[in-house]
């Protein structure tokens, strides 16, 4: 298994949320990123997770994460060990008081738990091998990101710099 980390929550050309899931150990595991297209619910839950942002009402997986600190569990590790004909597939690794419990659970709904509680992501050495791309390649638009916000601040400011007020008259 290799640890990984979010690095972004994004949007591919299509407009479909993905999460950039990247090794943490990239001198060991290379420079991939390993995209995992989510709804866009679980994009917004993940983000608020990430930023440490709250929400006025609780989202699902605040109430999850609730549900289960009054149960005395807690989330241990959040793995993504398959890829089954295009679809990813995770597990949910608790510490209960009646022991440890895997959990099989989709990958967005994992990773959200995952995040609220700071437990360690893993995705398997097969699925990387199979679905991980190298960090270039990801030409995506980030729904979240001071890089990215300041990369579209230069972008802008570039443009502004070229433009011509006759550019605009009709």
């Amino acid at each position: 298994m290799i640890r990984v980390q979010v690095v972004g929550v994004a949007l591919d050309p299509a407009q479909q949320h993905v999460i950039l899931l990247k090794p943490l150990d990239t001198a060991a595991d290379g420079e991939r990123v390993l995209p995992v297209w989510i709804g866009a619910q679980e994009a917004m839950s993940i983000l608020v997770a990430i930023e440490g942002t709250g929400s006025p009402r609780p989202l699902a997986h605040d109430l999850m994460t609730a549900m289960l600190g009054e149960l005395s569990a807690s989330v241990d590790r959040v793995e993504v060990t398959h890829l089954d004909e295009g679809t990813f597939h995770a597990r949910l690794v608790l510490n209960t008081p009646a022991g440890q419990r895997t959990f099989d659970a989709r990958p967005s709904d994992a990773i959200a738990l995952g995040a609220r509680a700071d437990a360690p992501l893993w995705v398997a050495e097969a699925v990387f091998a199979e679905a991980g791309v190298p960090d270039e390649a990801v030409e995506l638009e980030a729904a979240g990101g001071e890089d990215v916000e300041e990369e579209r601040v230069q972008e802008f400011r570039r443009f502004l710099d070229d433009v011509d007020p006759e550019d605009f008259q009709g």
